[in-house]
C-alpha cells in the first residue's frame, strides 16, 4: 500500500485500503455517483448514482483474501470463458492490476488499470500480453473499455467476458432485447448445452437460467425489480449471457441477476495486435 499511497491521482480518483487489507480505487464524480474497484482482478464491485442505490451486487459469500477472485461486482473472463483447459474463467479475476494513469474530464473520474503476464499466468497460458481497463464514471452511467494486445512473437487466441452481478429481486427482474437471438442453453446440462432461439420478448428468472446468446445486440434493457431500469450497451462485446443459479446458492440467489457482456467465440490477435471492447451501463 505504502508505494500506491505515494502517487497522486487525478481529481475525483483516491486509492485505499478495502475489505481484507486489499488496495481499491474509489471513483467520485462531480454529479455524486460513487464507484469503487478492486485491483484484485480489476474488479467494480460498487456504483451508485447520486439516489446512493448500489447497482452492483458482492454475493455474502464474497471472500477478499487476495487469493480467490471476488465474487460478485463484474469480474473478469479472460483469457478463457467458463471451463476448459485452465481454471474457471481464466487467471484475470485473481491477479492483482496496477494503476496505469488516471483522469479527470468535466467531472467525470477516469482510472486506467493494467495486467501484464507473469510466471503465475504463463504457468498456465504461455503468452506476453497487456491488458487495459479504462473505467469511467459519469453522473447516471459508467462505461468501460478493455484492450487486449498480444506482446508475443506468436499469435494467441482467447474468449473473455465481464460477468456482471446487478442487484435485483429475482422474481421481479427482467431483460429485453434479446429475440431473436441463437442461444445455447445450459440448462438442463451445463456440458452439453442445447442450441435453440430466444422467442421471448421478455425474458425473466423463474428458476436456474444459464444461457449464451450469440450475436446479441449492441443494447439490452434490465429491469432489476427494484424500481431501477439499466440499459446496458457494448461495442465488440457480440454475445450475452443471462445467469441466476438458483437453489444452487440459496443465501443469495433472489437479491441478483447476471447480465454478461462475452466474447465466447475465440478472438485470434497476431504479434502486436490489439481487439478493443466497449461497456457502458446506464440508469435511466
Amino acid at each position: 500500500m505504502a508505494s500506491l499511497d505515494q502517487r497522486t491521482y487525478s481529481p475525483g480518483v483516491q486509492i485505499s485500503e478495502g475489505n481484507g487489507g486489499l488496495p481499491k480505487v474509489s471513483l467520485s464524480s462531480h454529479y455524486g455517483s460513487e464507484a469503487e474497484i478492486y485491483l484484485l482482478g480489476a474488479c467494480v464491485t460498487s456504483w451508485k448514482v447520486s439516489n446512493g442505490n448500489d447497482l452492483l451486487f458482492v454475493r455474502p459469500d464474497a471472500v477478499f483474501d487476495g487469493k480467490k477472485p471476488i465474487s460478485g461486482g463484474i469480474p473478469h473472463c479472460f483469457p478463457q470463458f467458463g471451463p476448459g483447459p485452465m481454471q474457471q474463467h481464466g487467471f484475470a479475476r485473481n491477479m492483482s492490476w496496477s494503476i496505469a494513469d488516471s483522469d479527470n474530464v468535466e467531472g467525470d473520474p477516469i482510472v486506467t488499470l493494467e495486467l501484464k503476464d507473469d510466471l503465475y499466468s504463463r504457468s498456465m497460458w504461455d503468452f506476453s500480453f497487456q491488458a487495459l481497463y479504462k473505467v469511467t464514471l459519469h453522473s447516471k452511467s459508467l462505461s468501460t473499455v478493455l484492450t487486449i494486445t498480444n506482446t508475443d512473437k506468436k499469435p494467441f487466441s482467447f474468449s473473455t467476458a465481464l460477468h456482471t452481478y446487478f442487484r435485483a429481486s429475482v422474481t421481479g427482474a427482467s431483460v429485453k432485447g434479446l429475440k431473436g437471438c441463437k442461444t445455447l442453453n445450459k440448462d438442463p446440462d451445463p456440458s452439453n448445452p442445447l442450441e435453440g432461439k430466444e422467442e421471448r420478448e421478455v425474458i425473466t428468472f423463474p428458476g436456474f437460467v444459464d444461457c449464451i446468446y450469440l450475436d446479441a445486440p449492441r443494447e439490452l434493457q434490465l429491469d432489476n425489480g427494484l424500481g431501477d431500469v439499466i440499459t446496458i450497451r457494448n461495442t465488440n462485446w457480440s454475445d450475452a449471457v443471462l445467469w441466476n443459479p438458483h437453489l444452487k446458492m440459496e443465501s443469495c440467489y433472489r437479491d441478483f441477476v447476471c447480465v454478461e457482456n462475452a466474447k465466447i467465440g475465440k478472438v485470434q490477435l497476431e504479434p502486436e495486435q490489439s481487439w478493443v471492447a466497449e461497456q457502458q451501463l446506464a440508469i435511466s
